[in-house]
């Protein structure tokens, strides 16, 4: 063995030998120095089962052993995403920690009270915890926490890169700058991640006053030889040859996938359903034993863990069916397979899932990416001929092969996120000062884009009379409400995200169905629902009900992940694929005749040398060449104007009702700085759980720092017009 295997603790080099282990692989020798030879914050990056759990735990639990603390409280603070995965590592480290009998006390809902009630009493060992339930010991046992992790000497937070730029993520922080308050000191930070494509963006995140000084460790190279094949199908008329077109998907799938252990990511909820049926029907016929499960959020626990211990399980092949569900590091075993329908968001989420393939010495890892695109008539519009949804899939397959994927976005203001911990620390001490809320919160915590002015706004906004969240003594400290106690005493408080709103679509006075809205939403722009184009034509915050008229915009693409803002890099090099020759050797005939025809359309629009092309004498196409954000940004401009817009992946529909639309003028207007209201009267700018206690004017101020980008306007106006 190695130096670094002599510096660990004579139980870990035990258990290290009982695994039969002959080596420490590089990342987890390169930790054990890291943490035993500096006291600094540290990010362990790695690919799925790249070691990276070991790599931090070892030597840390090492540390434990060899220098135990003086004071009560648990020496490490592991924080995981899921239940499942914190079920999932407290198992592992079972295992480690037996022979140094050092508690490991898994911590969330589902775990029972008695193993909670005796970790309350006599902390000491490891702690896995979710966000939330860590939230739940602020509020409920606050005055306990100097008590509970007086003797913490490290936090390791898993898969550190899923919750960089999310609400959840600017909670943790918050709780951790919490706790360092709380005991008066700094606990060192371990972060565990794959791969980023910015990791300067991830030490900002981890250590936010000192981001040059956390460490990086990256594994290189050791990855797997990939197998990657895109199949492209042509759907028909959705009552009869969209199935016709899962049904092909699914056969292709039986096929090649059955006998072995596999991940088949399909989307929606719906799509996973389908898919698994679909399957589980071509099971019965062959007369073959089930082994295809569907695995969503809906589903029950007890289904999902039946999916979850057949895949580890080597005697019985097994296929899950899935949303996101199983994108993260709950230990499923190795799959021989990683398969996903439709376009995936995001090539750091293509990445991710890919990682769960391959894990075996001297396996590759296998990527079966299904792309499907509508049949075309004479009534198509120019999207469907584009056929976007291939073409995105195309561009972060190559992304994916060049090593690139989305770094994390720069911090947005995330006000209904302050509002959830501003109500958190005043029921922490049942009470506070707002100098202290400042202080804690945005000074010290992760608010620090929040002026005083602004926190100030949000208070005012949290003490209005028809709010009742808090309210002030005459002392001048801040108190919870009527209403914002009741909230805070329901379970449901913890968790700082919610599932998305459900709308209401209506249509021709008929009730469609109800839709999620994670983004801003207003009358005149587009939104896909149960297969079709819908135009937006009126939105009610207070009913949650949105008036839709059929779009002309065509059938939408098959989308295979959770919605997202799709990166520039990732349009951009939609329009490469558009303008190249490149044959992508990755895609059968039918993926390569779907994407010669889109050439071919592209090439008769003449889009290679000029961005804005009429369609009719009433609308044109807008190709912006940009993002999610910077396209939706300039729609709620143009739609400000009076035009209707509809948006897609780098392009817009720019048309009128009323006459000509001199798309031109308008965009050399907004290019001059012409004032632009972006946010009419209906536009709905709520969208995350605590955003309905906000003024409008704030929530204008959150939407401009995460979700519209005013400030690209006059330049990519000026683009689209010299183009």
């Amino acid at each position: 063995m190695t130096q670094a295997f002599e510096k660990l603790a004579r139980p870990i080099q035990k258990w290290i030998r009982a695994q039969g282990w002959s080596e420490l692989r590089p990342i987890q020798s390169q930790a054990v120095h890291a943490i035993f030879d500096d006291t600094s914050d540290l990010i362990i990056a790695a690919t799925t089962a790249g070691g990276k759990t070991e790599a931090a735990f070892l030597p840390l639990i090492s540390q434990v052993l060899d220098a135990p603390a003086q004071q009560a409280g648990f020496d490490l603070l592991y924080i995981g995403p899921l239940k499942a995965l914190i079920t999932d590592q407290s198992g592992r480290l079972e295992g480690i920690c037996r022979e140094a009998e050092l508690p490991v006390t898994p911590w969330h809902g589902d775990v029972s009270a008695s193993v909670k009630g005796r970790a309350l009493k006599a902390p000491r060992g490891v702690l896995l915890i979710t966000p939330e339930s860590l939230e739940a010991l602020f509020i409920r046992r606050g005055l306990e926490i100097p008590r509970l992790f007086g003797a913490t000497r490290a936090i390791i937070i898993d898969e550190l890169h899923t919750v960089l730029d999310s609400e959840r993520g600017v909670q943790m922080r918050s709780l951790l700058t919490r706790l360092e308050l709380a005991i008066g000191r700094p606990v060192r930070r371990i972060g565990l991640s794959a791969t980023l494509g910015d990791m300067d963006l991830a030490r900002g995140y981890l250590r936010p006053g000192d981001p040059s000084g956390v460490q990086l460790l990256e594994a290189k190279g050791g990855d797997a030889e990939l197998l990657l094949q895109l199949r492209g199908y042509v759907s028909g008329d959705k009552d009869e040859k969209t199935a016709s077109a899962a049904q092909q998907i699914s056969k292709h799938l039986f096929t090649n996938l059955r006998g072995t252990d596999n991940l088949v990511f399909a989307g929606s909820r719906q799509s996973v359903e389908i898919y698994a049926d679909h399957l589980r029907s071509l099971c019965e016929e062959e007369r073959l034993p089930q082994e295809f499960y569907p695995h969503h959020a809906s589903l029950s626990r007890d289904h999902r863990d039946f999916v979850e211990r057949r895949l580890k399980d080597r005697s019985k092949p097994t296929t899950a069916v899935c949303t996101s569900t199983l994108e993260l590091g709950i230990d499923i075993g190795d799959v021989t397979c990683v398969a996903q329908i439709g376009a995936p968001f995001s090539v750091a989420s293509l990445r991710q899932r890919l990682g769960r393939s391959g894990r075996r010495a001297g396996q590759p890892a296998i990527l079966r990416q299904y792309a499907v695109e509508a049949a075309l008539t004479n009534q198509s519009s120019y999207v469907d001929r584009l056929r976007l949804g291939l073409v995105r899939s195309v561009a972060m397959i190559d992304l994916l092969l060049e090593g690139w994927c989305e770094p994390p976005r720069p911090e947005a203001l995330h006000l209904s996120t302050l509002v959830h911990q501003i109500l958190s620390v005043i029921a922490e001490r049942g009470g506070a000062s707002a100098g202290r809320l400042y202080r804690v919160l945005c000074q010290e915590g992760p608010f620090k884009r929040v002026d005083t002015p602004t926190f100030m706004d949000v208070l005012r906004a949290l003490g209005q009379p028809d709010t009742g969240l808090i309210e002030q003594s005459d002392d001048g400290m801040l108190l919870l409400g009527r209403v914002g106690e009741k909230l805070v005493e329901h379970y449901s408080f913890y968790a700082v995200f919610q599932t998305p709103e459900e709308y209401r679509l209506i249509s021709g006075g008929k009730e469609l169905g109800t839709l999620p809205i994670v983004s801003v939403m207003a009358p005149g722009m587009m939104l896909i629902f149960s297969g079709r184009r819908w135009v937006i034509q009126e939105i009610d915050d207070q009913d949650k009900v949105i008036m839709v008229a059929p779009s002309k915009g065509g059938t939408p693409p098959i989308f295979g992940g959770d919605p997202g803002d799709i990166h520039d890099r990732v349009i951009e090099r939609m329009f490469t694929v558009l303008e190249s020759e490149d044959k992508h050797l990755y895609a059968d005939k039918a993926a390569r005749d779907l994407l010669d025809e889109a050439r071919r359309e592209y090439a008769k629009l003449g889009l290679a040398t000029r961005s804005i092309i009429p369609l009719s004498e009433q609308s044109f196409s807008v190709a912006t060449r940009v993002g999610t954000v910077k396209t939706t940004t300039l729609a709620l401009a143009l739609r400000a104007k009076g035009v209707e817009v509809d948006t897609y992946d780098g392009f817009l529909t720019v048309s009128s009702k009323d006459g000509a639309v001199d798309v031109r003028a308008t965009l050399h207007a907004i290019a001059s700085g012409e004032p632009v209201d972006l946010f009419g009267e209906q536009t709905n700018l709520i969208f995350e759980k605590f955003h309905t206690y906000l003024s409008r004017d704030l929530l204008e101020r959150d939407a401009l720092a995460c979700k519209v980008d005013a400030s690209c306007l006059p330049t990519l106006c000026q683009k689209i017009i010299s183009h």
